[in-house]
């Protein structure tokens, strides 16, 4: 496993499985990660992690890797999503940052779908990202989440500060954000149960 810190943080830049590695720190304990996985191959693990291509090689002898780029995963158990979902429901609710950060987030359900396909399809291998197909701003997000819960949405943004201390080293992923799309997953045909946000936030914040 992986995840989509990888990529280091943009307002601006797409990023698929072939988009290269971030300098800050996520991206530097993730490459390590996906480095350390790539070395049950015979490759060489460095090219594999560091460049962002999908780590295929012919030539390559040993079990096949997968390391998948998860987003951040809905579910009202914990994440953002988490700690979101009891301001919302108290009416105090509000966009996290500034509300312009991409959101590249994915329904629990769709993340264990891909991590089976990742194990039993053997197309699948080197970088996967997990994440939905169609990544929001956060404010975007939040303003769905108000929707889905039928609460207002009239408090100002949450300042950085505060969350930076509830979320630790996890915040540059929601403070900053960066849009990552699945792009490997939909090239081999992977099917997904929540792929918009309404519809995955309807189920995740229920169940």
């Amino acid at each position: 496993g992986s995840a989509i810190g990888f990529y280091g943080t943009s307002l601006t830049e797409t990023f698929t499985e072939d988009s290269p590695s971030g300098g800050d720190f996520l991206a530097s304990v993730c490459q390590k990660w996906e480095a350390a996985a790539h070395s049950a191959t015979s490759g060489n693990p460095a090219s594999s992690s560091s460049a962002g291509d999908d780590g295929d090689d012919d030539g390559a002898k040993g079990p096949r890797v997968v390391c998948v780029r998860t987003g951040l995963v809905l579910s009202k158990e914990g994440g953002v999503l988490g700690k979101m979902l009891p301001l919302f429901n108290l009416f105090v609710g509000s966009p996290l940052g500034s509300g312009s950060q991409w959101m590249s987030w994915v329904h629990r359900d769709d993340l264990v779908s891909l991590l089976l396909a990742c194990a039993d399809d053997s197309r699948y291998a080197g970088a996967v990202n997990g994440t939905a197909p169609q990544p929001v701003t956060m404010r975007v997000f939040s303003e769905t989440l108000a929707l889905v819960l039928k609460r207002p949405m009239f408090m100002p943004p949450v300042p950085d500060l505060p969350l930076q201390v509830l979320l630790g080293e996890g915040a540059v992923l929601v403070l900053e954000g960066q849009k990552v799309v699945p792009k490997k997953a939909t090239d081999l045909g992977f099917t997904f149960q929540y792929p918009q946000i309404k519809q995955a936030l309807e189920h995740a914040s229920k169940f």
